[in-house]
């Protein structure tokens, strides 16, 4: 049985979503994403491997060096499965600030 971890546990770390956000605009090593932390450099690698474990995370061979960059397909997974849960929040607020409105007029 292939048992990976869940993407949803992954970005519930602050870590990674850092590790996500300096991903995001440009590839980096793992020594440059370290550089960026203060733990030791095993604890950011953990961090990627649960990354890249998740697909979150691409890793791309140059020359000795691996970068690491975001998979834009799995982002937009998790956005896409956001998605409804936003908008009925977004409802919820609209009709919240429509029952205020009525009831400031009403004073």
């Amino acid at each position: 049985m292939d048992l990976r971890r869940d993407v949803f546990q992954a970005i519930a770390d602050p870590t990674r979503r850092a590790i996500l956000l300096l991903v995001a605009t440009q590839s980096m090593t793992a020594g440059a994403i370290a550089a960026n932390f203060n733990t030791a450099r095993p604890t950011v690698s953990k961090h990627l491997s649960i990354l890249t474990e998740c697909q979150l995370l691409e890793q791309e061979q140059n020359g000795r060096e691996i970068y690491y960059h975001l998979n834009p397909d799995k982002m937009k997974e998790i956005a896409d499965f956001i998605e409804p849960f936003r908008k009925m929040w977004e409802d919820r607020f609209d009709k919240l600030e429509t029952i205020m409105k009525q009831y400031k007029t009403k004073k």
